[in-house]
């Protein structure tokens, strides 16, 4: 079966921080955005390992809608 996953990126001065929504705990990083991806798609794999196929189910699969607003700090 084959479930979409939703992963949020964030670039900083150290690289990229990558974590997924629906599964609680399941984050990494790496030194590029490739780097990044490669390495959650790895965490995501070991994540659903420790999961019962009716877990799996119920978390993933879900859309996520977001955005880039900007706001003012006084």
């Amino acid at each position: 079966m084959i479930y979409k996953v939703n992963v949020v990126f964030m670039e900083d001065e150290h690289g990229y921080y990558v974590h997924c929504p629906e599964l609680p705990g399941c984050q990494s990083q790496g030194n590029s955005f490739e780097e990044a991806k490669a390495n959650i798609r790895e965490a995501i794999d070991l994540y659903l390992e420790t999961m019962s196929p009716e877990e799996i189910a119920d978390s993933l699969n879900k859309e996520m809608l977001t955005t880039t607003m900007e706001v003012k700090v006084a």
